[in-house]
């Protein structure tokens, strides 16, 4: 291709202009665009051919990811192009190059602005603690958390440090001295800098994704030690969150990662995000606080029991992902069908919708 960087600038321009949260770039196959959880195939743009894709991702990696792509077959990395900013995950398919291109805002939102319940605020309050993030990948776990870093930024004097693969939003210093840190380039890898951390006198911490059983050690081990943990995983619901974390741990370990949890654990949202009915997105939102019940529950190793703890406790700003869902319903924000699709239990969404015209 005799300009690689030119046409991925139209592309680009393209997503922009129809509000796609992703630009997708696979061989055999037109650019296609992510909006509002559909895909929009580019049909006034070729298909892309292996020699194009391959001079594309070779345009955005530059030499030195180039290498470390050939050898892992797979790279995360960040750019910044136009003043915006986008996230990207390179890989191969059937021998070709492909990529998956994310627009991060360039302002980050505040929760009212994101759609996202008040009591979330109660996390950015703490002194110490761990607050996990969770949903299926693209549900805005990173955009939540950054969110919530950035209440911390601006209310609190604290020393914050960021652990990303990549980097995403980048944070202006106000009230805080903030270090953001990204795997590869600035540190080895996440365990290896939430344990460096607690040596540069961090209050505050956020990891972009808990991955492997060293990281989610490392993580639990710097919120007992008294520091503010956020980090996300890629799990459905709380009560799953806590039995991943747990599952991950060899047996001989699982006793001890319990009590960890039950005692540091501040608490759990869970998200998705949903098509409106008017066009967009919505978060829906299941909130686990962290009270003696939930903790005992998490010592006792019942943590399926937690969803019943998280229903029955509404009154002290919990929310089940099934409440959310009726809300939204009944504000007309979503239809019915749509709420049913993202529903874990759409029995008990039922329940909760009865009534609903």
């Amino acid at each position: 291709m005799e300009n690689p960087q030119k046409y991925l600038e139209e592309l680009l321009t393209a997503a922009g202009q129809n509000g796609a949260s992703d630009l997708h770039l696979s061989p055999s196959a037109y650019p296609t665009l992510r909006v509002d959880s559909r895909l929009v195939p580019l049909v006034n743009h070729e298909i892309m051919s292996t020699e194009t894709l391959k001079d594309l991702v070779s345009a955005l990696l530059g030499p030195e990811r180039l290498a470390r792509f050939l050898l892992e077959k797979e790279i995360d990395f960040s750019f910044e192009l136009g003043g915006n900013r986008y996230r990207v995950n390179a890989y191969q398919s059937r021998g070709s190059y492909a990529a998956t291109l994310r627009l991060i805002a360039s302002q980050i939102k505040t929760l009212a602005e994101l759609g996202l319940p008040p009591i979330l605020n109660i996390f950015t309050k703490l002194s110490q603690g761990f607050v996990l993030v969770v949903g299926p990948n693209g549900q805005g776990k990173s955009t939540t958390m950054a969110s919530l870093i950035n209440i911390i930024n601006k209310e609190r004097g604290e020393k914050i440090i960021t652990i990303e693969d990549p980097i995403e939003y980048i944070f202006t210093p106000e009230k805080s001295v903030i270090d953001q840190r990204e795997v590869y380039q600035d540190t080895l890898s996440f365990d290896k800098a939430i344990r460096s951390s607690i040596r540069e006198n961090v209050n505050v911490l956020m990891i972009g994704d808990m991955r492997d059983y060293e990281t989610m050690s490392a993580a639990a081990t710097a919120a007992e030690t008294g520091h503010l943990v956020f980090a996300s995983l890629h799990t459905n619901s709380a009560s799953q969150t806590i039995e991943r974390i747990i599952d991950g741990f060899p047996p001989s370990q699982q006793s001890q990662i319990r009590n960890q949890l039950a005692s540091t654990i501040s608490g759990v949202v869970s998200q998705r995000l949903v098509p409106r009915i008017q066009g967009g997105l919505v978060p829906a939102v299941e909130v686990m606080i962290a009270t003696s019940a939930v903790r005992a529950l998490i010592r006792d190793n019942k943590p399926r029991q937690l969803d019943q703890t998280i229903e029955t406790s509404q009154n002290i700003g919990m929310i089940s992902m099934d409440k959310s869902l009726a809300d939204l319903v009944r504000k007309k924000e979503i239809s019915l069908e749509r709420a049913e699709f993202y529903s874990i239990n759409p029995e008990n969404l039922r329940n909760y919708s009865n009534g609903i015209p």
